[in-house]
């Protein structure tokens, strides 16, 4: 079976601000920020690898790296890849209650600009 490629998108809260690039942004580990930036790399090439549904249509993207990156995302159809927000296993449960405000906030945003 051929992997499906993927379209990395990145969810934007209505201030404008952009709560996974400001996460990423805020590793101070170089190594880490690769390692994920090389994970997105294979979700673009349609291979997601270590994941899981955590509930409500969001998914969470596992590394097994330093403390246990996450990457929260939604998909938008087959092929598109909403990144939500990350953190690590420490910050877990409160980072997948963010994941799925974000997700809520963004199909009640998409769905009622296309009504």
């Amino acid at each position: 079976m051929e992997a499906q490629p993927r379209e990395i998108r990145r969810y934007i809260k209505v201030d404008g601000k952009i709560p996974f690039s400001d996460w990423i942004d805020s590793l101070q580990d170089r190594k880490a920020r690769l390692k994920i930036k090389l994970r997105l790399d294979r979700v673009e090439e349609g291979n997601l690898g270590d994941y899981r549904s955590v509930s409500e249509g969001v998914f969470e993207l596992r590394l097994n790296y330093g403390p246990g990156y996450r990457i929260y995302f939604g998909q938008v159809g087959f092929t598109i890849i909403l990144l939500l927000c990350g953190g690590d296993k420490k910050t877990q449960v409160k980072d997948i209650q963010t994941a799925q405000k974000y997700w809520r906030d963004y199909n009640a945003r998409n769905t009622s600009s296309n009504q």
